[in-house]
């Protein structure tokens, strides 16, 4: 990040210190957390991520397997939430638009029924 190390140092730092908290350490081992890296890296499109995690994750044991497989996992995500994400309000988006509509009644025999008949009574 020479960009961000050169302008704001501070923020460089922080975020460097933010990273060693998380892959340092903890209950999950380093390639694991590696492995979760790559299958986040591909869901946020960032190909240099995809490169650096894999790189990363190998130097911690990872083979071409587990990250295809973590690779997988990402793809799955993005797929079902294409699905998931159209369900609002505990319907399907497309049950609603496609929902069978009874044609407007015109404007007059609403004011009929509601007064019950055409001479008001």
């Amino acid at each position: 990040m020479p960009f961000m190390n050169e302008t704001l140092p501070d923020t460089a730092e922080a975020f460097g210190k933010l990273r060693d908290s998380i892959f340092e350490g903890g209950e999950l081992d380093r390639k694991t957390k590696e492995l979760i890296a790559i299958a986040s890296s591909v869901l946020m499109r960032c190909q240099y991520c995809v490169d650096v995690h894999s790189q990363r994750a190998v130097a911690h044991g990872a083979n071409k397997k587990e990250i295809a497989e973590a690779i997988a996992v990402a793809m799955f995500i993005a797929g079902g939430s294409q699905l998931g994400w159209t369900n609002i309000y505990g319907e399907n988006v497309y049950d609603l638009i496609f929902r069978e509509k009874k044609p407007e009644e015109p404007e007059k025999d609403k004011l009929e029924k509601e007064k019950g008949c055409c001479c008001g009574n």
